[in-house]
């Protein structure tokens, strides 16, 4: 599940999990689930959380993580 993670000028943060895509709506932007993997914003896309614009230092935008099964187990990764 995709998220986006923010910075606020105060320098906290904030996860928004399973939103797809943001768009800035007047002094605000917002976070949004959408309805298909296409990333855009319409009719049918669910808001998640807004925040002021003008607070935002910077959005990043977390991949999932690889499933299990694509990860190589720990002892792989020890020297023998």
């Amino acid at each position: 599940m995709t998220a986006y993670e923010i910075t606020l000028k105060g320098h906290e943060s904030e996860r928004i999990v399973g939103a797809d895509a943001y768009a800035q709506e007047g002094q605000l932007t917002t976070f949004f689930r959408t309805t298909s993997a296409r990333q855009t914003v319409d009719c049918w896309s669910v808001r998640l959380a807004s925040f002021r614009t003008s607070e935002i230092l910077a959005v990043r935008r977390l991949e999932p993580l690889a499933a299990a099964d694509d990860v190589a187990p720990l002892s792989a990764l020890r020297p023998a």
